[in-house]
């Protein structure tokens, strides 16, 4: 005597546990990728294609690595440095002063500079090669 069964045996693969293997995998990774690299601030930095001209009257300041100052390159004193722009930008609406710093030079010794032009109210445009 042979036994059928009435329905036939078909193949199953539960996917339930799936859902939670996969969220689990997701949090592995988001902590471990925190975790490599701490101290890492990724920034999307500008690029400049093209240069902006200025069409108002600018005066040129540049500081040569031997700290020496130049007002549209003329020598000018560290110390008169503050006196010297003020005269140079008397009577001018918008002053701007376009600065050339050499690259070997310290970065405090560009704040120094920055300093003096935000208190005169003038606008500093650092010039860059491309």
């Amino acid at each position: 005597m042979k036994l059928r069964r009435k329905t036939k045996f078909a193949a199953e693969v539960a996917t339930s546990s799936l859902n939670d293997i996969m969220f689990f995998l997701l949090l592995f990774f988001l902590i471990i990728s925190t975790v490599a690299n701490p101290n890492v601030i990724k920034l999307l930095l500008p690029k400049a294609a093209a240069t902006q001209q200025l069409s108002k009257k600018q005066v040129t300041l540049s500081v040569d690595e031997k700290k020496q100052y130049f007002i549209d390159k003329r020598p000018v004193d560290p110390v008169n440095l503050e006196n010297e722009l003020k005269t140079m930008m008397a009577g001018i609406a918008e002053p701007t002063v376009v600065v050339r710093f050499d690259k070997t030079l310290t970065v405090q010794d560009l704040v120094d500079v920055l300093q003096t032009g935000a208190k005169l109210n003038i606008k500093m445009v650092m010039a860059t090669s491309k």
